[in-house]
């Protein structure tokens, strides 16, 4: 199954809890919460193309599978990961947390980011 397409954020599971867990301030995490953000990928083979608009902020990351690339957190840092996918799912490691993110069916694209104990669940629908 493709990941291509466009998807809207439906639901989310302990955001506000995992994102004090990074240290974001309460200010930008209540600022942020209830906005729902629009996902874009663009998948070609093992190179894909992710496109985030949440208001008027627009993050596009680009990588191929097994390579290393540049993306930025939550914080609006840069790091260098490599993306690897295991089995249905697209994993790596955002400076200490992992992320795993899996289309679990054709109109539904999960993405869980876990820190420690706290996992945060981030559920969008294909539009």
């Amino acid at each position: 199954m493709s990941f291509t397409g466009k998807y809207l954020l439906d639901a989310r599971e302990n955001y506000e809890l995992f994102m004090r867990k990074l240290g974001i301030p309460e200010d930008q995490i209540q600022l942020c919460k209830d906005l729902k953000s629009t996902t874009e990928i663009e998948e070609n083979g093992d190179h894909f193309k992710i496109t985030v608009t949440t208001g008027p902020h627009v993050s596009v990351v680009s990588f191929t599978i097994g390579q290393e690339c540049e993306m930025q957190d939550m914080t609006g840092g840069k790091f260098k990961t490599v993306v690897k996918r295991e089995g249905k799912k697209l994993v790596n490691d955002i400076k200490g947390v992992e992320s795993a993110t899996e289309l679990v069916d054709a109109n539904t694209l999960v993405n869980i980011l876990t820190l420690g104990d706290i996992k945060c669940k981030t559920i969008s629908k294909r539009i």
